[in-house]
């Protein structure tokens, strides 16, 4: 008897990377296997995740329909990109481990490329699951508007959620894959490179997905580490990527406008733990960029009535409370 024959590559690899999802990611592999669209292998990498015994006892019922690896914590970056050197498919599908999919999700990305074979990676609309009481979509939170090209991505008119993304493996390999090195946001970093260096986006506003949206920790402290990605990326992009004149003082002046966001959440967290001297210095400094009248007076009351400035702010931030700038 001959060799037995290698399988044929499937059209599509989903990646899926796991760090503490044990308990989600059944439902997450069940709305991959319930996909209308067949042809795909799944990936799941265990990122060095300390649930392992509970995850590895989840998995085994799905062992034989799909590839486990196992690896040390190198972040989300570094799992997909571990997943991606594994990928045999021609597409990639990009699917959080406590998020899942609607059944026709594969099947409506895949139409869009069979629409426009030029296209380099498509995304979706997805239903955010917090709160029950205040289940929002994607889009209606984060708007696309107009073509989704590199401009469109740095001022955020146009904003990708990673779990809906169906990408050709070609584009992501073409813009270097996923930066290990940013512990927040790689994905934004990777759709701006991508998009970038040739790789066309579209998108579907039907809903494809369901989307984990509750974030541990501060809120305060989560809009400014959220920022503080955002301003580091576009700098980033700024220093190493080959951009046209344009597209750099585009750049520069969206990440001016997120750095002054960041300082102003840093300037709010030092207020809310009374360190009025910090909390001065960073309110200073985003006023350099924001020339903003309440920000002006805010600093002058630091300066002479710190305690009743800070109930004050505090009273006025409660009621007026919104997302940062960069914050997804």
């Amino acid at each position: 008897m001959g060799s037995q024959q290698p399988q044929p590559a499937p059209r599509v690899s989903i990646i899926i990377p796991s760090y503490n999802t044990a308990h989600l990611i059944a439902a997450c592999l069940d709305s991959v296997f319930a996909q209308s669209f067949q042809d795909f292998e799944a990936i799941v990498v265990n990122d060095g995740s300390p649930d392992t015994a509970e995850l590895e006892k989840v998995l085994q019922p799905y062992r034989d329909r799909m590839v486990y690896i196992k690896q040390s914590n190198k972040r989300a970056a570094g799992a997909r990109n571990t997943a991606i050197g594994r990928a045999r498919g021609e597409f990639l599908a990009f699917l959080d481990s406590d998020d899942t999919w609607l059944p026709n999700h594969l099947e409506s990305q895949m139409k869009q490329f069979e629409v426009d074979p030029a296209l380099g990676l498509v995304y979706a609309n997805a239903v955010l699951i917090g709160d029950p009481a205040r289940q929002i979509e994607f889009m209606e939170k984060c708007p696309s508007a107009g073509e989704a090209g590199f401009e469109a991505l740095v001022v955020e008119r146009c904003q990708i959620p990673v779990s809906t993304v169906v990408a050709r493996k070609a584009a992501i390999v073409k813009a270097g894959g996923f930066d290990e090195s940013l512990a927040r946001c790689d994905d934004y970093d990777m759709w701006l490179r991508t998009v970038f260096y040739g790789g066309r986006a579209g998108y579907n506003r039907q809903v494809q997905a369901r989307l984990a949206d509750g974030r541990p920790g501060s809120l305060g402290v989560s809009r400014a580490r959220m920022a503080e990605a955002y301003w580091l990326i576009l700098e980033k992009a700024d220093q190493k990527l080959p951009l046209s004149a344009a597209q750099r003082k585009l750049v520069r002046e969206r990440a001016a406008k997120i750095r002054a966001q960041y300082l102003l959440e840093e300037g709010k967290n030092h207020l809310s733990a009374r360190d009025f001297a910090k909390a001065r210095e960073r309110f200073s400094e985003a006023n350099h960029y924001l020339r903003r009248a309440k920000l002006s007076l805010v600093l002058f009351g630091l300066k002479v009535a710190p305690n009743a400035t800070s109930r004050l702010f505090a009273f006025w931030t409660e009621r007026h409370n919104g997302a940062p700038a960069g914050g997804r």
